[in-house]
């Protein structure tokens, strides 16, 4: 019996390696379908079966950045209607300090976290090691910005949200 439960234990142990293996050279996981709740704000939700998630990769002003946040949200809520269903994408960290799924969300062939710094509600946002997409939501920055999609065509972004968070900067309307 105590030879039969350490070779469950071993087993257990070499799979966790294993995938650990997996996420360390880069492979993505999937955490599978997200049918949307709620949208928070522009780079988070909340998935039916209670999982809050976390667009990684970009960022958006935060609600207090009226009226950018409040934006921002609506352009999320417009791409992640509730009932959407979505495919979440891991990168290497799965999740965030505060618990939330850390995710690239897809809707079809969309990625959305693109699709949110393309048309100018969100901006680039890396923190390594989740960096899969760096450079496609950096080109998605570069072309907003250019065509001065979405909020930085209103001087949205002068006030970054990281800055906005750490109080480095205001936010005027």
């Amino acid at each position: 019996m105590r030879i039969h439960i350490h070779l469950i234990w071993l087993g257990l142990t070499l799979a966790a390696a294993s995938l650990g293996c997996a996420t360390m050279q880069g492979d993505p996981g999937v955490t599978g379908d997200c049918v949307v709740a709620t949208v928070v704000d522009g780079d988070t939700f909340r998935c039916q079966d209670g999982r809050r998630v976390r667009l990684v990769g970009v960022d958006s002003p935060e609600y207090q950045q009226r009226p950018y946040g409040d934006r921002a949200r609506t352009a999320l809520l417009q791409l992640l209607p509730p009932g959407a269903r979505v495919r979440l994408e891991l990168d290497v960290a799965p999740h965030d300090p505060y618990g939330r799924v850390l995710a690239y969300v897809w809707s079809g062939t969309d990625l959305i976290n693109e699709r949110m710094v393309h048309e100018g509600w969100s901006v680039l946002y890396t923190v390594p090691p989740n960096v899969k997409y760096a450079a496609r939501l950096g080109q998605a920055q570069k072309e907003a910005r250019v065509n001065g999609a979405g909020l930085w065509a209103e001087h949205g972004f002068e006030c970054l949200p990281g800055d906005f968070r750490r109080r480095r900067c205001v936010s005027r309307p």
